[in-house]
């Protein structure tokens, strides 16, 4: 193997050994200390110590005493994902979130698991159910998860729930995230790309779910123009 080689490979195990650190701060929201990081990470102290260091140099990584915990530079950095799509859905996320008296989510498909990108609380229900942008789950789990997977060919061995959804148009699921709660969720279709981010309303009790999943129908569809 050459010098320029190693070299190569040297940093590409840094890049993973620091990317997984920040993966390893995001399942621990009140930091970790440098033995504990090392101890999730595989590695020893020292090395951890300078896999913090740029990290800490770019604000992705922040010091609070003895522990490390993620910083703002990551939340610049995530404003920049999907820009558009994020200033296209923030006002119908708001406005349906209201109209429905639910919780609405734009969920974006991550490999294997889907990601909630934004959230939309309503201002004048009682009780609502409360995400948080960042949250992870299967993306075979959950109405926005389904309904993604609802827009791409079938696959074997998938879900009945997915199937359903392809033939209705919108997906429906009860509890699978949180006890009795339910949700309706729709692919967000734009024209020449591949599907990968649905839009959702979750609310808690006995509702009916058609007229809910024609509102989020609506909603998904202007938000689907505005970015063809």
């Amino acid at each position: 193997m050459s010098s320029a080689e190693r070299t190569r490979r040297a940093g590409s195990l840094t890049l993973d050994r620091g990317l997984r650190v920040l993966r390893v701060l995001a399942e621990h929201p009140d930091g970790l200390s440098v033995t504990r990081l090392a101890a999730e990470i595989g590695t020893h102290r020292a090395g951890i110590y300078r896999l913090l260091g740029p990290l800490l140099d770019q604000r992705l990584v922040i010091r609070a005493e003895d522990r490390y915990l993620l910083g703002l530079g990551l939340i610049e950095l995530a404003s920049s994902v999907r820009p558009r799509l994020q200033e296209v859905a923030a006002p119908e996320l708001r406005r349906l979130a209201d109209d429905l008296g639910a919780t609405t989510a734009l969920t974006v498909r991550d490999g294997d698991e889907a990601v909630v990108a934004a959230v939309g609380e309503p201002r004048r229900a009682d009780v609502h159910i409360t995400y948080r942008a960042g949250m992870r789950h299967a993306l075979d789990q959950a109405a926005s998860g389904i309904a993604i997977l609802a827009a791409l060919p079938s696959r074997r061995g998938e879900r009945d729930a997915i199937r359903r959804a392809r033939s209705r148009g919108w997906a429906l699921s009860t509890g699978e995230l949180l006890p009795g709660a339910t949700g309706v969720g729709v692919p967000i279709v734009v024209a020449g790309r591949e599907p990968e981010t649905s839009l959702s309303a979750v609310w808690l009790g006995k509702r009916d779910p058609e007229p809910i999943a024609q509102e989020v129908l609506r909603s998904a569809a202007r938000i689907a123009a505005a970015l063809t």
